[in-house]
């Protein structure tokens, strides 16, 4: 039997490898302002699985539809030391799709007042670049990346900026965080549904919905992954155990 095989029959026997609820993440660890160098950062592990967030501001002139606003970039690179299926070289399709769905919720969430990081309208604004970098995979990277990411939003600091010119030396101003967003993906093996899977269950998976909501408790994102489908039933059981795990995952941050 492949291994693929033995981890579809013990979850939908009900069980799982290592013997968690289907509704229960691995242990969170998370550590923030780990970079110096950055405005804001964090380490996030998810049982084995771990990612660096770093975030960087620069003063930039402002997109020409929306003058008043901060310009917020959002960037993913895989380490090939995380995993033997990463390879070095231009981020590949899976970490341009980590960059984009983490970037959707933070820009949906509006978690990020961008109206505050601007300078001088139509002239300056404040650029936030938010780079992840994953180095090690165990597993859903998505969660992990999003929680690294708000994890180093909530520690930035803005670099003083004055004479045209940005102090990175001292930073005085907190980055304008108005909301939390938080994914959990719910993956599917048959009719079972479970959340936080580890490299091997997500590996068997036939599908995946990654579901974004915030401090209300309302969805500011969905992103479906992997061949299989969910019922109309299963999204609506898929969107309470997001909303539900979302705001016991978001108490880590009130603090």
């Amino acid at each position: 039997m492949s291994n693929n095989n033995y981890v579809k029959n013990l979850i939908e026997s009900g069980m799982r490898i290592d013997n968690r609820k289907f509704d229960e993440f691995r242990e969170i660890e998370i550590k923030t302002n780990i970079i110096d160098r950055a405005e804001g950062s964090s380490i996030i592990k998810i049982g084995n699985t771990q990612i660096i967030v770093g975030v960087k501001l620069s003063v930039g002139e402002p997109f020409p539809d929306t003058p008043d606003e901060g310009i917020l970039i959002v960037n993913a690179e895989f380490s090939p030391a995380a995993s033997p299926s990463f390879e070095a070289g231009p981020p590949d399709e899976n970490a341009i799709e980590l960059a984009r769905v983490v970037d959707r919720a933070i820009r949906e969430s509006h978690c990020i007042d961008l109206k505050k990081l601007c300078i001088v309208p139509k002239e300056k604004v404040w650029n936030i670049n938010i780079d992840i970098q994953v180095i090690d995979f165990d597993g859903n990277l998505i969660d992990a990346a999003c929680m690294g990411t708000v994890a180093a939003l909530k520690t930035t600091k803005i670099p003083k900026y004055e004479n045209d010119e940005v102090d990175y030396e001292h930073r005085e101003g907190e980055l304008p965080l108005v909301d939390l967003p938080i994914y959990v993906t719910i993956y599917k093996i048959g009719d079972k549904l479970f959340v936080d899977p580890t490299k091997e269950e997500e590996e068997a998976a036939d599908a995946r919905i990654s579901i974004a909501t915030i401090q209300d408790g309302k969805i500011c994102a969905i992103q479906k992954g992997g061949t299989g489908y969910f019922t109309i039933s299963e999204i609506e059981r898929a969107i309470e155990m997001s909303i539900i795990i979302g705001e016991n995952l978001r108490n880590l941050f009130k603090h």
